[in-house]
């Protein structure tokens, strides 16, 4: 019905640019976590330990500079909304949205909860993935388990080989269905 009413701009230019664009940022963390993978195995100092006196400002924490930052800044907040939509389509959480004008304490409460364990599981998250080197201040890094190389190096492919094919699956079945319904309409 959305579909429907929406303008033949949103239908034609809107929905394709934000589907390439979540792909390209699915993508692009994706290549990242790959390159990590590759860092970890060749270097120990990729593993996800705490800063050691480094003060904001004078070291870079990209190798693109301001680009690799911004990008940095860009796939954390990518990352942020996805586990926060993955989280609510979840079988088991779908009870927990909240109802416009009809939304119960409890049910708010749960709420507040769970977006509180999910952007404090944020930070520790991007860093994990190597998608930033920056503790935000919280010294996450310090975790003893993000020395551990076996539950790092697990934890980064399990990122990558079930995004890859979550992202391969959707991919594959929203091309499927768009060429049944094509050649469904013209035979």
């Amino acid at each position: 019905e959305l579909r429907h009413r929406a303008s033949p701009w949103q239908r034609n230019l809107g929905y394709p640019l934000a589907m390439l664009g979540l792909l390209a940022l699915t993508g692009i963390s994706v290549l990242i976590v790959c390159f990590h993978v590759l860092e970890l195995l060749l270097d120990d100092a990729a593993m996800p330990r705490g800063m050691q006196d480094t003060s904001l400002g004078q070291v870079s924490f990209s190798i693109f500079g301001s680009f690799g930052a911004a990008l940095q800044v860009v796939l954390i907040l990518y990352l942020m909304v996805s586990s926060v939509v993955g989280f609510y389509s979840s079988p088991l959480f779908t009870r927990l949205l909240p109802e416009r004008q009809d939304t119960p304490l409890t049910k708010i409460i749960g709420n507040c909860v769970s977006l509180l364990v999910l952007s404090s599981a944020l930070p520790v998250f991007s860093r994990t993935l190597g998608i930033t080197r920056f503790d935000l201040l919280g010294d996450f890094g310090r975790f003893n388990w993000l020395g551990n190389f076996y539950i790092v190096f697990l934890y980064n492919m399990g990122f990558a080989g079930l995004t890859t094919l979550c992202l391969v699956k959707r991919v594959s079945w929203a091309v499927q269905a768009e060429l049944i319904r094509a050649f469904g309409e013209d035979g």
